[in-house]
């Protein structure tokens, strides 16, 4: 039954409560926390564009609607994150700035600091995000008994009886979501790829049903046609309270063909990649899907969860794991906007950071590498428990994400190894990887806390300080030591697999209790990248009048 209108204002009601108690004074909420001017300028702007000229008047068209639907899966994904409509918080700020921030961290909370409040009137973020009433314990939704309790596309509330229940986004959203799947249909009818005019027309059907699975299928099977989009609740990293339920986010993406050419070769070797892993066979007993591919896009529009705070440069979909143990992942480098944070971060980074002779090495075709074989190692490892937890996600419930982050990042390097010596990879040398790898952890580090990202960085950074794969100089420079280096990413890799194959909750827990915080010398460094006014990452100015769409 769809929800009445007093249904939906309960649950908007009871969402704002779980957002932190307000003033009175509407104006009280646009008053910066002391201290804050100065981090307001964090993000650089980039223009987010691509050449489009080779499409037709069809697949512009296309877009456009694309774009359209994406907006609606932007406004679902701000009463997930803060309760509210957008517009209506937005418009209480009258300073062009602090609106600007707000609009970044889609709300009142910074999510580069730990989801500090950075605005007056604000309780502290909530773990569980707007997926759980604002009363509940963790104790108390473990205790519980109740339909879809780990469903990934529901909201947990109380029934009439102050029970816990669920209640599925496809009734609780359903104006907006048949919206938006109206949308994506009416796109298909533009689309001249079948495959592709299918995956929106299934995506349609997922979103009013909330099973997805088919249309992730369809997905996989749609790898021709230069235009995608990546579209619906999909990522869980917003719930940090459990890491059950997926945020609403969206890309539109044009295909670089030239360079995809380039790519298409590195999937052939995930299976003989998962076989030479360092960790015993127990923990590499899965075999990657072998229809999994890589290619580079231009992104063009960012949404929702995908563009708040940091922006991503890279994807490895789908999440499911039957379906990725059937046909492997998509993994899509987003080529415009790894050039934007390479050439505004990196590169200042490594001046700042990174100890004169060793600068050279950090390249973008490093950059570029380090972040595609992030994706590409996602596939490797293991999906299921060895012992009967189910899968790594479930076991590791609030801590999967940060530790599957940690995974990817390390493996890949050890993949760029092993594919270097074996001379599957002829670009650059070993130290270029490392390098440029080891200032990628001081940009990701950044994120914060509250990102799996960021989080995933601390502990690598202290594991690898710990194993002596880099030294940090009196002036504050840091020098790779390759030797050391290949041995930590190896004895990394070995941790985190069994970690995850054991679904080992307590030992992931005291991992990042330990490594996942930053310690003197990093608190040095970073505090050094914010004196330097090097940006934290960047946002976007986008949308169909940049570029020309109809």
């Amino acid at each position: 039954m769809k929800l009445s209108k007093i249904a939906m204002a309960a649950f908007l009601a009871s969402s704002l409560m779980a957002c932190g108690e307000k003033t009175t004074d509407t104006a009280a909420t646009t008053s910066l926390v002391e201290g804050y001017q100065n981090k307001l300028d964090i993000y650089k702007p980039v223009t987010l564009s691509a050449d489009l000229s080779h499409l037709s008047e069809n697949q512009k068209q296309m877009l456009s609607l694309l774009i359209d639907a994406s907006k609606i899966m932007d406004d679902l994904f701000w009463l997930q994150a803060f309760g509210e409509n957008k517009d209506a918080f937005l418009a209480g700020i009258s300073d062009p700035k602090v609106k600007a921030f707000a609009a970044i961290n889609y709300g009142p909370w910074d999510r580069m600091d730990g989801d500090k409040p950075f605005l007056k009137g604000f309780d502290a973020k909530p773990l569980g995000a707007q997926f759980y009433p604002a009363d509940m314990t963790k104790a108390g939704f473990e205790q519980s008994e109740f339909a879809d309790k780990n469903g990934l596309y529901s909201i947990v509330q109380r029934d009439g009886n102050g029970k816990l229940t669920t209640i599925a986004y496809s009734e609780i959203f359903s104006d907006e979501i048949n919206r938006a799947a109206a949308i994506l249909e009416k796109a298909a009818s533009f689309a001249d790829n079948k495959e592709f005019a299918n995956y929106l027309t299934m995506r349609a059907q997922a979103m009013r049903s909330d099973d997805y699975q088919a249309s992730d299928f369809a997905w996989m099977d749609m790898k021709t046609n230069p235009i995608d989009v990546v579209i619906g609740p999909i990522e869980t990293y917003e719930d940090q309270l459990f890491g059950y339920r997926a945020g609403f986010e969206s890309y539109v993406l044009v295909k670089d063909m030239a360079w995809s050419d380039k790519l298409a070769k590195y999937a052939e070797y995930l299976p003989q990649l998962q076989k030479d892993l360092p960790v015993a066979k127990k923990y590499k007993k899965e075999t990657p899907g072998s229809d999994a591919d890589l290619n580079a896009y231009d992104v063009i529009y960012y949404a929702g969860h995908s563009n708040a705070g940091g922006k991503t440069i890279a994807i490895n979909l789908p999440n499911d794991e039957e379906v990725q143990l059937a046909k492997g992942t998509r993994r899509l480098q987003l080529k415009n906007a790894m050039r934007a944070k390479f050439d505004a971060i990196m590169l200042p980074i490594a001046d700042e950071l990174i100890v004169e002779e060793q600068r050279k090495h950090v390249t973008f075709n490093g950059f570029f590498a380090n972040t595609m074989f992030h994706e590409v190692a996602h596939g490797l490892g293991i999906k299921n428990t060895i012992n009967d937890k189910g899968t790594v996600r479930q076991a590791l419930k609030e801590h999967a994400s940060a530790l599957e982050e940690g995974k990817a990042d390390v493996l890949g390097l050890y993949m760029v190894k092993e594919l270097l010596a074996n001379g599957s990879i002829t670009e650059g040398q070993l130290e270029d990887y490392y390098v440029t790898f080891m200032a990628g952890i001081f940009r990701s580090v950044r994120f914060g806390a509250s990102s799996a990202h960021g989080k995933a960085n601390m502990v690598r950074f202290n594991y690898f300080q710990e194993q002596g794969a880099f030294s940090r100089d009196e002036q504050g420079f840091y020098s790779v030591d390759m030797d050391k280096m290949t041995a930590a990413v190896d004895s990394l890799s070995e941790l985190i697999l069994k970690l995850q194959g054991d679904g080992d909750y307590d030992g992931v827990a005291k991992l990042v209790a330990e490594k996942g915080l930053i310690k003197e010398d990093l608190a040095q460094s970073l505090a050094k990248l914010e004196s330097a006014n090097i940006p934290v990452d960047i946002t976007f100015e986008q949308g169909k009048q940049v570029l020309n769409l109809p």
